[in-house]
């Protein structure tokens, strides 16, 4: 009897274990293609009234607002700094132009290992005037910058959500100056 109890078992630990696996792999894969379907999402919700959903940032209101060249407006809507010792900032780059506007490569900065990895925001920078300290936005194992990537151009009015990850500056640094290649700087609060 406990011979067939245990086919039976290791039967459904397999089946069980199958389902996961075919599971992950729809969620893993479900994340590709059009990339005109979230921007419709997420501009329809806009639209709707209703109010900024958590990844939209969490107050209405920007921490600070940069201009750049050709009518790309940064606005940044958190700076959060996490337990792990990284601060995360959110934000919202858009084109307030009447153009299609591509993006500059020099938001990307000027370190061979990021370029490598396409356009992205790798160019960003807090700076700590307290503790006289520059943060740049971190890699990954592999040279990828933590930040939003992938993006080249953007239409007139369209809106992207960005981020960057840095290192946390001390505790008792609450601001920073960010820096943007090709956009204004700006003095941020970190919360958190």
């Amino acid at each position: 009897m406990s011979i067939r109890f245990m086919k039976t078992a290791r039967r459904g630990a397999l089946v069980v274990a199958a389902l996961a696996g075919l599971t992950l792999g729809a969620v893993g894969c479900g994340g590709g293609g059009d990339d005109e379907k979230p921007k419709a999402s997420a501009s329809a919700s806009k639209e709707d009234g209703s109010g900024p959903s958590a990844q939209e940032g969490e107050s209405e209101e920007p921490l600070a607002e940069l201009r750049g060249s050709n009518g790309l407006l940064l606005q940044i809507t958190s700076a959060e700094r996490d337990s792990g010792g990284f601060v995360t900032v959110n934000g919202e780059l858009k084109n307030d132009g009447d153009k299609s506007v591509a993006i500059p490569s020099g938001l990307s900065g000027n370190e061979t290992e990021i370029i490598r990895n396409g356009r992205s925001l790798g160019g960003a920078t807090l700076v700590d005037s307290k503790s006289k300290k520059r943060y740049y936005v971190l890699r990954d194992t592999d040279g990828r910058p933590l930040t939003t990537t992938g993006f080249s151009t953007i239409k007139a009015g369209d809106r992207l959500a960005v981020f960057m990850q840095f290192p946390a500056p001390p505790t008792d640094t609450t601001e920073v100056a960010f820096q943007l290649p090709t956009f204004a700087s700006a003095t941020i609060s970190i919360s958190g």
